[in-house]
């Protein structure tokens, strides 16, 4: 029976159409009914969001515009607390905005007296140093805080955060179950938009497979692959262009192109397939993720995956989550910060990258899946078994509060 019903804002990155963001908050409310259900306390979540039609029909819950303050304060005062998170909030590369965006809603809370929770987020970089006190000042009236990462955590610190105060849990996305419902891209649409033709094919280890020496597109080993635009030579696009050539060259796989954030991803994409050329000669073929409803339909279709190569943080916590070996090519400190609890590290960076690293990676990593996976298995386990703390203890407090 339930003790206590309790109502909960949720502030962070959401209704922008990013995948890994809405993965964010699809784990963050389920993870809450999930600890709700076992402590007794019904939660209710209000989302702060861009798209608050949008949020509310994809999650069957309550939502807010995030830019509406004056509703944003209604709803704080309406409510029981705030989450703050997931995701890199507080980091000030994508814009000196964000920083004071997402400290004034905390603030909003505080000065209703409401309790305030850091949920499990990635902190910085933050560049300006101005905005240390102003994040001291907020997280010191904090009632709980989590970070994704030792690196965030050790920010914080810096700024005066006492270490007694700081839990170092997993990214959200780390709990996401892959649900029940197969949704859109079910294995019969995992063609997608194809590209190269379905032919069959010949290449190395191949020669031995049933049926004679081909392989049915269906057959060809799928690597994911999820890229964004950001060095401004396009140098790691150009090298992953390369890279992927190459290795079709010497080997048939299906390429799966997954856009995380549309439509720029698809885009950035797009641009690698354009210098990939015509490869239909090497009998590999390439295809794109497009119809994502809903963060599970992403997860289903890494899940598919043989490997996944990417850039947007939250493909590498896909595949993590699923246990499907993982290549990472660093933009940010976010990427090296993921892998290093993974006991991993990025194939290179966004200007450093080299095309026959990447394509010698991939070509060991398709031999020796279950290698990679002796390997990082126990890591994966640990972050799964964080992923539902911050959870636990917000309801707990909730709960308890009466």
């Amino acid at each position: 029976m339930v003790a206590s019903a309790k109502t909960i804002v949720i502030s962070g990155y959401y209704g922008f159409r990013n995948s890994g963001d809405e993965a964010v908050l699809k784990s963050i409310l389920t993870a809450l009914e999930v600890e709700g259900k076992s402590q007794g306390v019904a939660i209710t979540p209000v989302v702060l969001s861009i798209d608050p039609e949008s949020t509310s029909s994809t999650y069957g819950v309550r939502s807010v515009h995030r830019m509406k303050l004056g509703e944003v304060r209604r709803a704080i005062a309406e409510s029981d607390g705030l989450i703050s998170g997931g995701g890199s909030l507080l980091q000030d590369a994508t814009s000196p905005k964000t920083i004071p965006y997402y400290l004034a809603i905390i603030k909003m809370a505080q000065w209703a007296k409401k309790p305030t929770f850091i949920y499990a987020q990635g902190v910085g970089p933050v560049n300006r140093k101005w905005f240390h006190p102003m994040i001291r000042s907020v997280f010191r009236k904090c009632t709980y805080i989590s970070v994704r990462d030792p690196q965030s955590a050790e920010l914080l610190r810096s700024m005066g955060i006492s270490p007694d105060d700081i839990n170092v849990v997993a990214d959200p996305v780390m709990g996401l179950p892959l649900g029940d419902s197969m949704g859109k891209g079910s294995s019969q649409e995992l063609l997608g938009d194809t590209i190269a033709g379905e032919v069959s094919v010949q290449g190395m280890g191949l020669e031995n497979s049933p049926g004679g020496g081909s392989v049915s597109p269906q057959e060809l080993p799928v690597i994911g692959i999820s890229v964004r635009f950001w060095d401004s030579q396009r140098r790691e696009l150009n090298a992953i262009a390369e890279g992927l050539t190459s290795l079709m060259r010497s080997r048939p796989v299906h390429i799966r192109f997954l856009p995380f954030h549309q439509p720029d991803d698809e885009e950035a994409s797009r641009y690698i397939t354009e210098r990939m050329g015509d490869i239909t000669s090497y009998g590999g073929k390439i295809s794109f993720y497009l119809e994502e409803q809903q963060p599970q339909d992403m997860l289903r279709e890494v899940s598919r995956c043989q490997l996944v190569l990417g850039m947007r943080l939250h493909s590498l916590i896909y595949a993590a989550n699923q246990s499907v070996p993982l290549i990472g090519i660093s933009y940010d400190p976010k990427i090296d910060h993921f892998l290093r609890r993974l006991d991993s590290a990025p194939v290179g960076s966004t200007d450093s990258l080299q095309a026959e690293d990447l394509k010698r990676l991939m070509i060991s990593m398709l031999e020796q899946p279950e290698a990679w996976k002796t390997e990082h298995q126990a890591h994966i386990d640990q972050l799964k078994l964080e992923a539902g703390l911050p959870a636990r203890q917000i309801v707990q407090y909730l709960g308890h509060r009466g």
